[in-house]
């Protein structure tokens, strides 16, 4: 009788010699028996998604907060959208499309309320005591935070998906310094094809909920190469359509020019430069993951066009400003009297430190959950 392979096994033959196979992994930090018909990537991925902090990320700002709107972006909703494009590019190159996902479902778990706002709020607060980065947030949550299993803290996930979180590189994020996670090499092609997924997810969708909350409006975008270009075509060969439509099918066709963008120049630097392994693609200077010239340009030209007309609009502004005022006071109050916080929290007090514990507490909030905590503890009338 023929021995049956197990979930490792079958999952080697499918992927490309330069991808990451699951028996390879450098392994958990605590040592588990894997699972006969589930690759360790894919429990890493199972693992994310039934965590406290995945949940949290339904009411998380993306750009706008979660009551302007239920139809705007949150980071829920961007995480799975660089999930399932990190999926399709991973696919296309044959590597670990498990691995990919894993890392996309958790690189923004570390992301506190407000969105950019909030992570520079609680890094100028947590100066003395080593900053504030969500990328090492998100570390800390995976390998601290979360309570589920006994005998350790965090999620024990392999050695592959805590690199990819800690080293996730993008416009907004910059990589950790960590010396267990090889600081001195690039992280896997699975990792750096997440960092394009994020920037291509946001930089789409944001136009998206620009348009759909008239902070932008369509003749802006005409300033924009690749928009127009887009638009003009999608414009031709609907002509009956409302701008609705248009405005989907636009954005969906750059988010597929960008992707198709990204696939063939990582197959033309894979082939150029022969790269047949892991160690390959680490030893590189510079990420195999990125555009051709053209739409690099293209990008940065749109992501120059929604930072001065979507994230500096007077009204992102104003909630900026809002949300800053609300986590300086939460973080102050705590601060002078850390029994404010619920007692489960307060008993780590000695073990974390009291700025630590009350910077992971803020960072943990919702949106909705700051909000109310702050009208708790400032408006006489509320209940606390």
């Amino acid at each position: 009788m023929m021995k049956s392979m197990d979930a490792a096994e079958m999952e080697a033959l499918r992927i490309a010699p330069y991808g990451v196979k699951s028996k390879d992994s450098r392994g958990r930090r605590h040592p588990e028996p894997e699972h006969p018909f589930r690759t360790a990537f894919q429990r890493d991925r199972d693992r994310i998604i039934h965590c406290n902090a995945f949940r949290r990320l339904e009411y998380k700002t993306q750009v706008f907060v979660y009551h302007e709107g239920d139809h705007y972006r949150t980071r829920l909703t961007h995480t799975i959208e660089v999930a399932q494009i990190s999926r399709t590019i991973a696919r296309a190159l044959g590597l670990n499309e498990d691995l990919s996902e894993a890392i996309a479902l958790a690189h923004d778990l570390g992301h506190p309320p407000f969105g950019h706002t909030g992570e520079k709020v609680l890094n100028e607060l947590m100066l003395d005591e080593g900053g504030f980065e969500h990328n090492a947030q998100s570390l800390r949550i995976v390998e601290e935070l979360e309570k589920r299993y006994p005998g350790f803290n965090g999620l024990n996930l392999s050695w592959e998906v805590r690199e990819g979180i800690i080293k996730h590189n993008s416009e907004h994020d910059r990589p950790g310094d960590v010396d267990e996670y090889a600081k001195d090499e690039l992280p896997s092609l699975e990792a750096q094809i997440v960092d394009i997924a994020d920037e291509i997810a946001y930089n789409n969708h944001d136009i998206d909920d620009g348009l759909s909350s008239e902070m932008m409006a369509p003749e802006q975008l005409k300033e924009v190469d690749l928009w127009r270009e887009v638009f003009e075509e999608v414009s031709e060969r609907f002509p009956d359509q409302d701008f609705k439509i248009l405005k989907y099918q636009t954005v969906l066709r750059i988010i597929n020019l960008q992707v198709t963008d990204l696939v063939d120049t990582m197959r033309r630097t894979i082939e150029e430069e022969s790269i047949d392994s892991t160690a390959a693609v680490r030893r590189r200077s510079s990420p195999v993951a990125r555009f051709s010239p053209e739409m690099a340009e293209k990008n940065n030209q749109l992501k120059r066009f929604l930072n001065e007309n979507l994230y500096n609009h007077y009204r992102v502004l104003r909630m900026a400003d809002k949300a800053a005022r609300i986590l300086k006071g939460l973080f102050e109050v705590y601060s002078k009297e850390p029994k404010l916080l619920p007692p489960h929290f307060f008993s780590k007090i000695e073990k974390v430190g009291k700025a630590r514990l009350i910077c992971d507490y803020i960072a943990g909030m919702t949106d909705r959950f700051a909000l109310d905590e702050y009208k708790k503890l400032f408006d006489p009338y509320e209940k606390v």
